[in-house]
């Protein structure tokens, strides 16, 4: 790597937040030092839980940081949102070992985003040392195989270039067309389905309830309390796992501040839904809800309905809702492809796998396509 130098570190904390920053920039909370470390400090993402930080720095000859990467040794498959469970049986039936393996993400979080941070300044070429990096660590560690998931369009293909295998996954997301109120994003609507979204933005507020929206230090200990029961409960009628501790949300706020987008509904004086949102540079990222209770349309009203008259309001180009829910195509959100890399070391493991991704892809495109047929925008002429 002529004169550059990586280094591993076990906690966040050893690296200057000035340097982790100027690398990640402001464009995505997720990969800020203020999120990692609040997940990390929280206890949530922690060697206990499975999750060991093995963060990757990247230094010129001169001793600067010019790169990094938020990387975790993992020894299960839970909380990424790219499942490989399949993968690790197959490999682990064969007398294999698929755990641990390298994890390039943002734990419990499918926000997509760079995964490989540059400083702007960097020389050319320096995204393709990271990657190197990322594979001269997953041998020197013996590792079955390193994994960088939700990745934006550069890294996937610089990672592509060095023989990564490519997979393609789908999300949800709003896209603001130049619009100055809700009513006018419902003109864009088909008569028929802009009716449908009215019907249910009037049925939800009309129940009694009353929504408010909460940024950074005026999101108190007593909204978080009452969001983490919030999140549980979605947790519990799931089947899924509780990852993120109480403590992480009380971070959450002290450290992103008024990135953190709290919007919660009352009844009686009461909160009994919410949902966590985050702010980047242009998008809102919708993250966990949940809720008391029983309401029409509430999930809908709060999570996505609330969501797109903040993003008209601050004046954002989009809103990302997140994997999973055709429903969400109904109300503006459309497909959108998200990517990842994977690199994996044993030939067997390497080829089956790759077979089985040359057919996901093509299927993946191929269902996005179809569902954008369902779009409720009105077709122009």
């Amino acid at each position: 790597m002529s004169g550059r130098t990586v280094s591993l570190h076990a906690k966040i904390a050893d690296i200057p937040v000035q340097d982790w920053d100027a690398c990640a920039g402001d464009d995505n909370p997720f990969t800020s030092h203020a999120f990692l470390s609040a997940v990390e400090d929280s206890g949530s993402a922690t060697p206990r839980t499975g999750w060991l930080p093995q963060y990757v720095v990247l230094r010129d000859d001169a001793g600067r940081i010019i790169a990094v990467a938020p990387a975790y040794l993992k020894s299960h498959s839970y909380g990424e949102y790219v499942f490989d469970h399949a993968w690790a049986r197959a490999f682990e039936n064969a007398g294999g070992a698929y755990y641990p393996k390298l994890q390039v993400a943002v734990p419990f979080s499918p926000a997509p985003g760079a995964r490989l941070l540059v400083r702007p300044d960097a020389p050319a070429g320096t995204r393709d040392i990271l990657a190197q990096a990322l594979a001269q660590v997953c041998d020197e560690l013996d590792l079955s195989s390193t994994h960088v998931t939700f990745c934006n369009t550069e890294d996937y293909d610089c990672l592509a270039a060095q023989g990564w295998l490519k997979r393609l996954g789908m999300q949800y997301h709003w896209h603001n067309r130049g619009y100055d109120s809700f009513d006018a994003f419902l003109e864009a609507l088909s008569s028929r389905k802009r009716k449908a979204l009215r019907r249910e933005r009037r049925d939800a507020n009309s129940c009694g309830l009353v929504f408010r929206t909460f940024r950074g230090s005026e999101i108190t200990e007593a909204l978080w309390d009452a969001f983490f029961v919030f999140y549980h409960a979605t947790v519990d009628r799931k089947w899924g796992q509780a990852y993120l501790t109480r403590r992480f949300f009380s971070l959450l706020s002290e450290r992103l501040g008024d990135k953190v987008v709290l919007m919660i509904a009352e009844h009686d004086n009461k909160p009994v839904a919410g949902a966590l949102n985050l702010l980047g540079r242009d998008t809102l990222y919708g993250r966990n809800w949940g809720c008391v209770g029983d309401w029409p349309f509430l999930h809908f009203e709060l999570c996505y309905y609330r969501a797109i008259d903040f993003a008209i309001e601050h004046g954002l180009a989009r809103v990302e809702a997140g994997a999973q829910g055709e429903h969400k195509i109904q109300r503006g959100y459309l497909p959108a492809l998200t990517f990842s890399a994977h690199l994996i070391r044993n030939v067997g493991l390497r080829d089956a796998v790759s077979d089985f991704l040359d057919q996901e892809r093509p299927a993946i495109m191929a269902e996005a396509e179809a569902l954008l047929t369902f779009s409720p925008y009105r077709q122009e002429n």
